[in-house]
């Protein structure tokens, strides 16, 4: 049971929005944050939480995640992007059922919570990362993905996600919401795009969407060319010209109006950055994703010149293979450094506000979580300074260059989900689980004639 008071105390506190705090002390009292400051003028009263050695800051949000993916880690590697889709789309169908999904979707809130993740916004085609992180007492919105190439399907596809979204609704709490998401241009037509954004926007529902991501997403969408284009011909659909980018399509179908969050946008160019601002879009840059898979480095500087909400994802371990916020953060700087030959491009102190505050605004959760200010909710996460990081000149750049260690604790509406690396809710079966059923899909693929 959490106390009416606790006063965490660290060497260092980062309140994102502030400048940083030594020797500094946060207190919460029923979920929120009631005061920061100096340890010193800190307060009296209430159970002390000594973290030592260790940087306190807002707890992480992971912008984009695939939760009920888990299970695929490794599983689908050096593929080309076309077969990729292919291939996890077929394994998903043919051996994940729900009690799989969901085992999954809950390997993956563990592993992000012992990162220090307290914020997850997930899409998938069930509601097992929506069960999960309710399970676990995350925070997150859980977007239901919708699909449907074949213009003629449109108005079944949208029945047919009102009522899984309804079952869904039914069942939020303060921490966790239902959002809907049109999966992509592939895989969803201009009709259905139009039809989800003006039910969303009726409905006030957020709104996601994976676009701008590849080669092969802009040769469809800009030339009626490519693998996925063949494919949609396969299977008697007609396949013609859409719009002068992805992100222009969006805004044709109706789509940026709704304002939704822009999973990818690697091929964003001006006028898609420039449509992208105008609507008041946040983006989810996932760039170890984006690299892994051959698709490029977004314009991360330009999209935050032009006043862009931009948070960090991790994508689907299908596709990254690790959960760590703040090492994708890491990531983007780098390339964008590379990319532009600016030393000064994305410093370690934007880092962390992308890894937080950044994320939070990119989807709109920016006015109760995200930074450490009183009246915030109490979302924390905490992580050891230890001698591999030292000596430290600069704090933010000591946790963006230096850290590799589990949360020392992941606290999520005051609530500590995670002390000293170790998730408090246990299953000691669910590693187990998840492996095999990860055997399953390994005997499934060497099986499968298709592949």
């Amino acid at each position: 049971m959490t106390a009416a008071r606790t006063r965490y105390h660290a060497r260092w506190v980062l309140p994102i929005a502030t400048p940083p705090i030594e020797d500094g002390t946060v207190v919460v009292e029923e979920g929120r944050i009631v005061w920061l400051g100096p340890r010193a003028h800190a307060p009296s009263g209430g159970a002390d939480d000594e973290l030592g050695a260790a940087v306190l800051m807002p707890g992480l949000v992971n912008a984009h995640t695939h939760l009920e993916l888990t299970v695929m880690r490794g599983f689908l590697e050096e593929l080309a992007f076309f077969d990729w889709v292919r291939t996890l789309t077929r394994a998903r169908h043919f051996v994940l059922d729900d009690a799989k999904l969901l085992d999954s979707a809950r390997l993956g809130v563990v592993e992000g919570l012992r990162a220090g993740i307290t914020t997850f916004a997930d899409t998938a085609d069930s509601a097992a990362a929506f069960d999960a992180l309710r399970e676990y007492g995350a925070r997150g919105i859980a977007y239901r993905e919708v699909f449907g190439p074949d213009p003629a399907q449109a108005e079944s596809s949208l029945a047919g996600l009102r009522e899984k979204v309804a079952a869904m609704r039914a069942r939020e709490t303060p921490l966790v919401r239902v959002g809907v998401s049109p999966h992509a241009p592939y895989s969803v037509s201009d009709a259905l795009f139009a039809a989800v954004a003006a039910w969303a926007a009726a409905e006030r529902l957020p709104v996601a969407v994976h676009i701008a991501e590849s080669d092969d997403e802009s040769r469809l969408v800009e030339r009626a060319q490519g693998p996925f284009a063949d494919f949609l011909r396969g299977r008697g659909i007609d396949v013609e010209m859409r719009a002068r980018s992805p992100i222009d399509l969006l805004d044709r179908c109706g789509v940026l109006a709704a304002r939704p969050l822009l999973i990818h946008a690697v091929r964003a160019d001006a006028p898609d950055i420039a449509s992208i601002a105008r609507h008041h879009c946040g983006v989810a840059h996932c760039p170890a994703s984006n690299a892994k898979l051959a698709h490029g480095i977004a314009p991360l500087v330009e999209m935050l010149e032009a006043g862009i909400a931009v948070g960090l994802g991790s994508d689907s371990m299908a596709s990254n293979n690790r959960m760590d916020i703040v090492g994708e953060g890491r990531l983007a700087m780098l390339q964008q450094r590379s990319r532009t030959q600016r030393t000064d491009a994305v410093p370690a102190s934007l880092v962390l506000d992308l890894a937080t505050r950044g994320g939070a605004r990119a989807l709109a959760l920016d006015a109760t979580v995200g930074v450490l200010a009183e009246g915030y909710q109490a979302d924390l996460a905490a992580f050891a300074l230890d001698d591999a990081q030292a000596p430290i000149h600069d704090v933010a750049a000591a946790m963006v260059h230096a850290r590799g260690t589990p949360a020392l604790r992941t606290v999520v509406a005051g609530r500590i989900l995670v002390r000293n690396g170790a998730v408090l809710q246990q299953d000691a079966t669910l590693s187990e689980r998840v492996q095999q059923h990860a055997d399953a899909l390994g005997r499934w693929r060497r099986a499968d004639p298709e592949l």
